[in-house]
């Protein structure tokens, strides 16, 4: 097995999309609140791909894209924030998620942030650990504000760099 780190400038549009479409499919509620927003952000990736290849990059397994990883730099260097980070469906519970996680802090931890933050939410168990594992602590727990989304309580996590 060959684990790649690639460019998003080297995928086709909607790939982005798809990955997260795919890693929230085991509750179909996710798609529906945040859909749109996923179309979004991948029409914005790759109409400024400067950026998207700057600041997100693709995982894949044996050239096969199994995940991804995007970052917002805008509040740099007071600290960096992990926008999308996912895995697919049939590829969680491997390590995956954990190996693609280290790789975007080693990035992001090169342009001399004081910290990274992320967010996740109470019923994503897995991904509070995965985060817990490389290094992250819980920094506060607010309840969802957006009364549109099915999601209860976020946790927000902060590495220190």
């Amino acid at each position: 097995m060959s684990i790649e780190f690639k460019k998003v400038s080297d995928f086709n549009r909607g790939i982005l999309f798809e990955l997260l479409k795919d890693t929230y499919s085991f509750d179909c509620r996710y798609q529906q609140s945040s859909n749109s927003d996923w179309q979004v952000f991948d029409n914005f990736f790759f109409d400024n791909l400067q950026i998207a290849d700057k600041y997100g990059f693709i995982t894949t397994l044996n050239d096969e894209a199994i995940g991804f990883v995007s970052c917002d730099p805008r509040n740099m260097p007071e600290y960096a924030e992990i926008g999308h980070n996912c895995i697919a469906s049939k590829h969680k519970s491997n390590g995956y998620g954990k190996i693609q996680l280290q790789e975007a802090v080693n990035r992001i931890t090169q342009d001399n942030v004081r910290k990274i933050i992320v967010t996740t939410n109470n019923d994503l168990i897995p991904a509070q650990r995965m985060y817990e594992s490389v290094g992250f602590t819980i920094y506060q727990k607010r309840e969802n504000q957006n009364i549109a989304d099915f999601v209860g309580e976020h946790i927000d996590y902060v590495y220190f760099c």
